[in-house]
């Protein structure tokens, strides 16, 4: 039986791991599976993944690392990525939403508008409203972020689905079934306050206001519930109805 696999970029804050664990559980619990249910490969430790043939779906998390830096284990799971996308559904976080797109062809870099941080308002386009995973997500919803680098260039015939102020591609269908996001649905409002009171000096450093940001700081029910319905559509969808970018059967 195929399974889901949790593609692992990176680990979250020490502090949080020590209280909530990493972000491969808060991933699970956003699906709605048992962790145990999951398969965990932790790429940015050099673990093998397995053949894109063998898994139901896919979700990448994200990782302090930069995509940009194209750390040698990076470079691998991005050419893993560009294999998987002709045939499972692919669910990309953050760096595994940068790294999709260099994986398909794209080019993700830093954010040429600087860290975008905190609970932001996302807008969905019109696009959104007839794709399989986001149509029934509201037009404009809340979403933890916390980034440097961002999608700069986008892959042939990949589809924006949502924007931020700081962020033109924040939500991307790189194929029919290969999705990324460049928010956070899998953080709560606990971590998000978490990484700003942990990057408190930093924040202070760029002219921003901390306290004011952990105060904005709310639950994101309607970005969270992605995941959910992500989890959903590998349940339903059997290989055989799951199609290229191309449109081929894959």
């Amino acid at each position: 039986m195929r399974r889901v696999l949790v593609v692992k970029t990176g680990r979250t804050l020490s502090s949080l791991i020590a209280r909530r664990g990493d972000s491969d559980a808060w991933i699970a619990d956003a699906l709605g599976m048992d962790p145990a249910s999951l398969d965990v490969v932790p790429v940015f430790e050099g673990a093998a993944l397995p053949d894109p043939g063998d898994v139901a779906g896919v979700v990448i998390t994200g990782s302090p690392a930069m995509v940009s830096e194209r750390a040698p284990w990076s470079v691998r799971t991005a050419a893993w990525l560009e294999r998987a996308a002709d045939r499972t559904p692919v669910f990309g976080i953050c760096y595994g939403h940068q790294l999709l797109a260099e994986a398909l062809g794209g080019r993700a870099g830093p954010n040429p508008r600087g860290r975008e941080m905190g609970t932001v308002e996302v807008e969905l386009l019109p696009e959104a409203a007839e794709d399989l995973l986001f149509s029934a997500t509201p037009r404009r919803i809340r979403a933890h972020t916390t980034h440097l680098e961002t999608v700069l260039e986008l892959p042939a015939g990949a589809r924006v689905l949502a924007r931020s102020e700081s962020d033109r591609y924040h939500a991307v269908a790189f194929a029919p079934r290969v999705w990324g996001v460049q928010f956070h649905p899998e953080f709560d409002a606990d971590v998000m306050r978490t990484y700003l009171t942990e990057r408190r000096e930093v924040l202070r450093s760029e002219g921003r206001d901390p306290d004011a940001m952990i105060n904005d700081t709310e639950e994101c029910d309607e970005s969270r519930a992605l995941l959910r319905r992500f989890a959903e559509l590998v349940a339903d969808v059997p290989l055989s109805r799951r199609r290229t970018a191309s449109g081929r059967p894959g």
